[in-house]
């Protein structure tokens, strides 16, 4: 991080990777320089997030669509699959333009477990700012603290710019996945069991998953209450996952690019995110290491007898420094 930033961020501590409701009410009490996103959404009815923000969001968030605003296009050369990765150039500008610069903590909810959120996390560390955190328990977690919400529109922000840093994240091909397997990564799938055992495929072409992936549903980082379990609890059950594979060799992947992304942001919760590590997702499952992805196998087939079309889908990410403060 430049000087700068260093010398703004030592008055103003930032928030990597969870941010409490009480937390984040002390600084709009400060008035500190925050920025916050509504990422709510449903792949099965894109319009459904934009309804629920309008019905009812945190006062002075403005709303982030998973689709619209945090997924770019295979023509973008980036990578294929179903929710492709935007430029970066086009996540700095769009972030721009809402008020959100080198200097801003920026705060993430959403109204699906932290699901949608943390593909804006993840997509700001890609951008090179670290100071971004999810809210942990999100919309209903606020409103169960007593603070007043809000309707309608979000307010017009002066835009700004958000120059791009050195990536705090990376990711890696579907090719590059598959060749690491049999090697040491591990292969970490968010995706519900019944995906993960190709019982159902509501999605994608190819049900399954790949070969020796290990399953930990994303909404397993979250208690009853909607908020994310302790860090040693989270710590205790990814070891467990892992039975003494390294965490820094850990592949996240999901269906298409986002539900890993809750389990990578879990282990830096957890203090397991230090060492680079790649997500991935399947795109019949994609594979992304410090985020998510992954292509998955028909049920009964090894690696060698998947589709191309699913052997071209998935991408991988990881961590590429150490995270910071927890919450």
């Amino acid at each position: 991080m430049m000087r700068g930033l260093t010398s703004f961020f030592e008055s103003h501590p930032m928030h990597t990777t969870l941010i409490t409701v009480t937390e984040l009410s002390h600084l709009l009490e400060r008035g500190e320089r925050v920025r916050i996103f509504d990422c709510s959404g449903d792949l099965m009815n894109p319009p459904l997030g934009l309804e629920m923000f309008l019905k009812s969001h945190l006062p002075g968030a403005h709303y982030a669509d998973v689709q619209g605003d945090l997924c770019g296009s295979v023509a973008d050369g980036i990578n294929a699959g179903r929710h492709p990765l935007p430029p970066r150039e086009r996540v700095a500008e769009w972030m721009g333009q809402h008020g959100v610069d080198n200097h801003t903590q920026v705060v993430v909810y959403d109204q699906q477990q932290a699901n949608y959120c943390a593909r804006l996390w993840w997509l700001l560390k890609w951008c090179g700012h670290e100071a971004v955190a999810v809210l942990d328990g999100g919309l209903a977690a606020w409103q169960a603290a007593g603070h007043a919400v809000s309707s309608g529109p979000a307010e017009a922000v002066p835009a700004c710019t958000l120059a791009l840093r050195d990536a705090r994240v990376d990711w890696l091909t579907t090719q590059q996945v598959a060749a690491s397997l049999g090697k040491g990564p591990v292969i970490v799938d968010a995706r519900a069991r019944p995906r993960y055992l190709g019982e159902t495929e509501p999605l994608d072409p190819v049900a399954g998953h790949i070969p020796g992936a290990r399953n930990r549903p994303f909404q397993l980082n979250l208690q009853a209450d909607g908020l994310f379990k302790p860090a040693a609890q989270l710590r205790e059950e990814f070891l467990a996952l892992l039975a003494g594979q390294d965490p820094a060799q850990v592949i996240h992947q999901c269906g298409s690019g986002i539900s890993a992304i809750p389990n990578l942001l879990a282990m830096e919760v957890a203090g397991l995110g230090r060492a680079p590590r790649r997500p991935a997702r399947t795109q019949s499952r994609g594979v992304r290491r410090g985020r998510c992805g992954g292509n998955p196998q028909p049920r009964g087939r090894d690696r060698s007898g998947a589709s191309s079309r699913a052997a071209d889908a998935g991408l991988a990410v990881r961590r590429r420094h150490g995270g910071g403060v927890c919450r």
